[in-house]
């Protein structure tokens, strides 16, 4: 250490001459395991990089790659069987010390050189881990990036970015199947091998480690090995959202705004154009609980893109996809909010059918009406999560609510809403509807079905008949979390869908009477209300099934016959 230090100091006084030509041994000094020297050599070493960018610019990069390189864990060689296999050191005591002197470096060198950020992004893109590298390794890079927005804020925007798109890859990698079929496999293995091999894998950090700490025990770790890593990093990215929008322990609105319209930001250009993912878009979900404006902002933000006809139709779509499973799904949104939202979106349809009933177009055809479809099944599905609440307190105010968004113009109208939704949402549409007695769905479904021409597709196992059921290819962006660890903090605010027992779905198939007196609305509600919130719900089998549920749908409105009335 002493030599080192003498090294370091002679270095710091000769740097003048450390130019272009003498590259070489600037990197021999850089490649100098320095973080794990002692504390003097430490603080010589961070002295002598703050002499060297200062005098020299032309090695800031270099010292940039050196410091980032450091924000994963070192690797180590193991020997076994004659093969070498390298992997993350996780059992090293010193490593959160370590990551806090990396900052520290970064943080010198930013003061001599201003201009650190715009070279750091290139470098941080570049060395972020691949996909497949070991949960510990991408757990400490994102935690790392996350630590250098807090006194880098000007690349707040773009590391975050970063760390979104990583995610998202992830994200579309898993399908919500395949992480099914994996816990399954894993649930049905035998429990004593499993509790060797997650022994490995428990992720303990160092209490003095700033940030969130991820820990794993054999319950909470997924099966599926991407879902693993898309698990831990998301918990991270929420942690770190609640850390920077809470100052001792409240909300800070003007750090919360701030990380808002970059969230949105990222939203934008990444969630949004991308079809299906399934768990990385609950950030925009967990930062709108914080506060209800929020919500509100997120809300008209997704309005504004659904109703520019200046947008991509199928961005516009996803838009309404997004809107109409925030609302149904986020338990912070109150009923003001949800009708303030109906009323916009029924009003547009309405102009919409106003606009298009007449005309040439004036026919169901997706390519052409592709946000209205999107609108209509955005609007059912919230009826269908919302509409105890709706009727809840005055069951005749809320009936008279429900009448005046006039759905039987919705529903009987040219362009036909209830071909193109999803059968299993047009189901339990038309059940409601006829029991509150608002529009009578069947008759249209009824003659759809008649219409709907299967198509017959030849291959080499023979013919397969096949009837497409989501012509819109929608899907429901905020459909049940299924991440262990993460799913904890989006619990608490999600709404889970309810079963019903048999006797609410008898009622159900119930119209109710249009002259009800005040007390029978009061009889109504007391037997009618679930626990949860007044959201209605169908087993899955309540019915003779024609359709199935699919497993992906679990927790989701099941595809449902409902028979109507004979």
């Amino acid at each position: 250490d002493a030599q080192i230090i003498n090294w370091l100091h002679e270095f710091r006084t000769s740097v003048a001459y450390l130019t272009k030509e003498l590259e070489q041994l600037v990197n021999l000094l850089l490649k100098l395991p320095w973080l794990r020297r002692s504390r003097e050599v430490v603080e010589e070493y961070l002295g002598f990089l703050g002499n060297l960018v200062s005098a020299q610019t032309v090695h800031l990069r270099p010292c940039l790659r050196m410091i980032v390189s450091q924000f994963v864990p070192p690797r180590v060689t193991i020997r076994e069987d004659d093969v070498d296999i390298s992997d993350s050191d996780d059992d090293d005591e010193n490593l959160s010390e370590n990551f806090n002197t990396c900052h520290r470096a970064l943080q010198t060198v930013a003061r001599y050189v201003p201009s650190t950020p715009q070279f750091l992004m290139p470098i941080l893109v570049d060395y972020f881990p691949f996909i497949n590298k070991s949960e510990r390794t991408l757990e400490c890079y994102v935690h790392n990036l996350l630590r250098v927005t807090v006194y880098l804020p000007t690349l707040r925007l773009q590391i975050l970015e970063l760390i979104i798109e990583k995610l998202l890859k992830l994200d579309v990698s898993t399908p919500q199947q395949d992480i099914e079929d994996a816990e399954e496999a894993a649930n049905n293995c035998g429990t004593e091998e499993k509790s060797t091999e997650e022994g490995l894998f428990d992720m303990e950090e160092d209490e003095e480690r700033k940030g969130p700490k991820v820990v794993s025990s054999s319950s909470e770790r997924m099966a599926h090995p991407l879902a693993e890593r898309l698990d831990i990093l998301m918990t991270i990215l929420f942690s770190y959202i609640k850390d920077v929008c809470h100052v001792d322990g409240k909300l800070n609105i003007n750090n919360t705004k701030d990380l808002y319209r970059d969230l949105v930001s990222v939203f934008d250009k990444l969630i949004l154009p991308t079809h299906a993912s399934c768990h990385v878009q609950y950030f925009m979900f967990y930062i709108c609980s914080f506060k209800l404006g929020l919500a509100e902002a997120f809300l008209d933000h997704l309005w504004k893109k659904l109703q520019d006809p200046n947008n991509p139709s199928v961005i516009r779509q996803t838009a309404g996809s997004y809107i109409g499973s925030f609302l149904a799904r986020a338990k912070f949104i109150p009923v003001v909010t949800v009708k303030a939202c109906l009323d916009l979106l029924v009003n547009w349809m309405h102009k919409y059918i106003d606009s298009q009933d007449t005309g040439a177009n004036a026919y169901c055809d997706v390519a052409l009406h592709g946000p209205f479809y999107s609108t209509c099944q955005a609007v059912f599905y919230t009826l269908i999560f919302r509409h105890k609440q709706l009727l809840d307190g005055n069951l005749r105010k809320g009936l008279s609510y429900l009448q005046s968004l006039n759905f039987e113009r919705i529903v009987m109208c040219q362009l036909n809403p209830l071909k193109i939704c999803i059968p299993s949402v047009v189901n339990l549409f038309a059940a409601i509807t006829r029991k509150y007695q608002l529009v009578f769905c069947y008759t249209i479904i009824e003659r759809n079905n008649r219409q709907s021409i299967p198509v017959v597709r030849s291959g080499t196992a023979g013919d397969l008949v096949q009837t497409c059921t989501n012509p819109l290819d929608s899907f429901f962006p905020f459909d049940p979390y299924i991440l262990k660890r993460s799913k904890k903090t989006i619990d608490p605010l999600y709404q889970f869908w309810e079963e019903l027992s048999a006797e609410d779905l008898e009622n159900l198939k119930k119209p109710i009477k249009k002259g009800t007196s005040e007390d029978e609305d009061d009889d109504f509600l007391k037997g009618e209300t679930p626990q949860n919130d007044g959201v209605v719900g169908i087993a899955p089998n309540s019915y003779e099934s024609n359709t199935r549920s699919p497993v992906s749908s679990i927790g989701s409105p099941p595809d449902c016959y409902v028979p109507f009335p004979q």
